[in-house]
């Protein structure tokens, strides 16, 4: 008995090349590693200071673990909080297989170790967990005891072989699931990875395979995931869907093109595949809900080639896929071997149909079936239809980025106006990108980036990621350790409604007092959210907006002919900004931009300060049609002679401290000087106050007491000036 397989297309159409070139969206809010442990809402693991390669490869949510996977080692972590009563089992390869494997040539760090790559649950109390063992694959069971709170996690077997169900090198991926005390899994077969397989083992029966070294079943691929999907109301037609990546030679026969791929298997036979031109797949996810036909499988798509480099996000319909794998059958002919449908006779029961399943009841194994359906399906293992995403486009699309996308992981999320899908996208920097999907009519990109969080020290690639719903937590690996990060910080958005209602969060609200938790449940009349449009004017009456149109008034000094900065940072780049500026009462006009005068993101640029520069300036901050004013500033200017004196070669500010050496009255000295600065001047004379320095710093200000006193009497005319009438 073997496993017969039948492929299906997947099309991602070249929608990529058509946004080459577009500004890539930023984060509401970025957080670094530091500022996020300081949010409280994480909590970091790692068992060695050395990186060691983590995988978190099952989650428990009725025994409250999750179980990860790395160098030597297999940890069983407390879901709620992983850093609490963290339990590990230190599992080595043994020192011959080590030696054996460096003697080959192998990399002694990251080759020649036991490197945990399946941890299966068995049982009630067992998992079935394999290892790379150094290049010689190993599989143990481990008894996790029958509840959490008991603390059990130990070995409880010896070691057996691992060959079929782990591959050889640590580096090549493996993929598998358990169903009833049976393993599938994804993997290369042999020590040299060359001989991939999918393979049916742990088994009271026959242990199984696909054909050995037949590239119409596998050519090269590279294993991704592999998930349970019911197929109807008949358990017995659950299949098995392995997702895989592969390269596969055109029709010339000389060229070989990556193309993403699906293999679904019955229990007891395989038969599916799909492809993507150009781009292939990373990770996958499946949405769930009650009924699987409703079903949504997101996917993360990557692209290397010379013309543009690019991540994507795509998202299918299970029923689309799975409408595909019920047409018709990809048939190869001509001399160019051209796929075309196949317009022949198809074999009852149909290829790709479960024994004992609604439409074969009375069948037990495939050894039941007449030779034609296995002669069929050993000759056209691929359907001709492809599969489209949603749309026929691309969710979210990243070009020209300084990262790619490495995994994905989806919550659903009930809102006030609505039911949204969040993403978090692990990326190969480090960070997690919290991203809200939008209805394309309520916005031109259709999703918003929330928050980009670095959930790790160093900038290792997040390697695997789990959620939960229920629990509200993200957990998320790399070769430095494991992190578990909440849904949601919904305190960083800022202290005000307007600040919690433009974030757009649907995990958030404005609740009265402060952006807090947003509960669907909730009667409380004063919870405010807006998630489609994000309207302040709308959602915040009667919470002070007015103040947001004021802001409180600073003093800036700029010195004339040199380059000055006025400090204005959006706190969203979602935000535009707007410079406006008011001179002696009058209206208030924007600020002219040009080569001395630049606008940048943190703020307005001037170079060479003209006096004609003074003025009250405004930040106008618009989002939304929302308008708020981030800052005010009062910019004078300084008459660059004077600056010159008090900023004298011999000594900052000397010159202050020997006022009493001057020749002139005190009020004409503080009548040349506005409050604030005669405040910064005593500052520095209470400073810099030394007896024994007085008599020889006098003596050097009298030397240029003629020029500041010059300096001084014309700072005084002009203020007299400027003074207004009656003051």
């Amino acid at each position: 008995m073997a496993f017969l397989a039948v492929h299906v297309l997947i099309g991602i159409f070249t929608y990529f090349s058509s946004v080459k070139g577009s500004s890539q969206p930023q984060a509401r809010v970025f957080l670094t590693f530091n500022e996020l442990q300081e949010t409280k809402t994480s909590e970091y693991h790692r068992i060695s200071h050395s990186p060691l390669d983590y995988r978190i490869l099952l989650m428990d949510e009725d025994q409250d673990r999750i179980y990860v996977g790395s160098k030597d080692h297999i940890l069983s972590l407390n879901i709620n909080n992983i850093s609490q009563d963290p339990l590990s089992i230190s599992w080595p390869a043994s020192a011959n297989k080590v030696e054996e494997c460096k003697m080959a040539g192998k990399d002694p760090t990251h080759g020649c170790g036991n490197f945990v790559r399946v941890i299966q649950s068995y049982n009630r109390t067992h998992l079935y967990v394999c290892g790379s063992g150094a290049f010689s694959p190993v599989c143990v069971y481990v008894n996790r005891g029958r509840r959490s709170e008991e603390q059990i996690f130990k070995i409880d077997s010896k070691c057996e072989s691992g060959k079929g169900r782990c591959s050889f090198n640590p580096n090549v991926n493996t993929v598998s699931v358990m169903i009833n005390e049976e393993l599938f899994s994804g993997m290369y077969i042999d020590f040299m990875g060359t001989d991939a397989a999918i393979f049916r083992s742990l088994t009271r029966r026959n242990a199984v395979r696909t054909d050995q070294h037949n590239s119409k079943w596998l050519s090269e691929p590279i294993f991704v995931d592999a998930h349970v999907i019911p197929d109807g109301t008949d358990p017995n037609d659950a299949k098995i869907y392995f997702f895989f990546k592969e390269r596969l030679t055109d029709n010339s026969g000389s060229t070989k093109q990556i193309h993403s791929m699906i293999a679904r298997i019955c229990p007891v036979r395989t038969y599916s595949k799909h492809f993507s031109f150009y781009f292939f797949s990373e990770d996958v996810f499946l949405l769930e809900t009650d009924n699987p036909r409703t079903t949504l499988v997101y996917g993360i798509f990557t692209t290397s080639s010379s013309i543009f480099k690019g991540s994507a996000v795509c998202v299918y319909h299970l029923s689309d896929i799975q409408t595909v794998f019920n047409g018709p059958f990809a048939h190869k002919e001509g001399p160019n071997h051209q796929l075309i449908p196949y317009q022949g006779r198809i074999p009852y029961p149909r290829p790709g149909t479960c024994p004992g399943g609604a439409f074969t009841p009375n069948m037990r194994t495939t050894k039941e079936f007449p030779d034609d359906v296995v002669t069929f399906i050993r000759n056209h293992p691929l359907m001709f239809n492809p599969i489209y995403p949603i749309h026929k486009r691309p969710l979210i699309i990243r070009i020209g980025a300084d990262y790619k996308y490495t995994k994905i992981a989806v919550d659903r999320v009930n809102a006030a106006d609505g039911r949204y899908h969040v993403l978090f996208l692990g990326t190969d920097q480090g960070t997690v990108q919290k991203v809200v999907v939008l209805p394309t009519n309520f916005s031109a990109s259709g999703e918003l980036i929330l928050e980009e969080l670095e959930v790790f020290q160093s900038n290792s690639p997040i390697t695997t990621m789990k959620i939960s719903s229920k629990k509200q937590q993200l957990y998320v690996s790399s070769d430095e350790g494991v992190t578990q990060v909440s849904l949601h910080r919904c305190h960083i958005y800022g202290t005000a409604c307007a600040d919690c209602c433009l974030a757009r969060d649907p995990y958030c609200a404005w609740d009265g007092n402060s952006c807090s938790r947003f509960y669907p449940t909730g009667k409380r009349r004063s919870r405010r959210q807006d998630v489609r449009h994000g309207n302040p004017l709308t959602q915040c009456r009667g919470f002070n907006l007015k103040a947001y149109r004021n802001a409180a008034e600073i003093v800036q000094y700029g010195v004339k002919n040199n380059t000055t900065f006025l400090e204005c940072t959006p706190k969203s780049p979602q935000a535009s900004i707007k410079w406006l500026l008011q001179k002696d009462n009058d209206r208030r006009k924007e600020v002219k931009l040009n080569e001395r005068i630049i606008a940048t993101e943190q703020g307005l640029l001037i170079r060479s300060v003209q006096d004609s520069d003074r003025g009250l300036y405004h930040c106008i901050a618009t989002e939304n049609s929302f308008k708020q004013t981030l800052a005010k500033i009062n910019f004078k200017v300084l008459d660059s002679e004077m600056v010159a004196v008090m900023t004298d070669k011999w000594s900052p500010w000397t010159w202050a401290s020997s006022v009493r050496a001057l020749q002139f009255h005190p009020k004409d000295f503080v009548g040349a000087f506005s409050h604030s600065e005669m405040q910064m001047i005593n500052q520095y004379c209470k400073d810099s106050r030394q007896p024994d320095q007085q008599r020889e710093e006098s003596q050097k200000m009298r030397g240029d007491y003629s020029k500041l006193k010059a300096l001084i009497n014309s700072r005084k005319s002009r203020n007299r000036r400027n003074q207004l009438p009656g003051s």
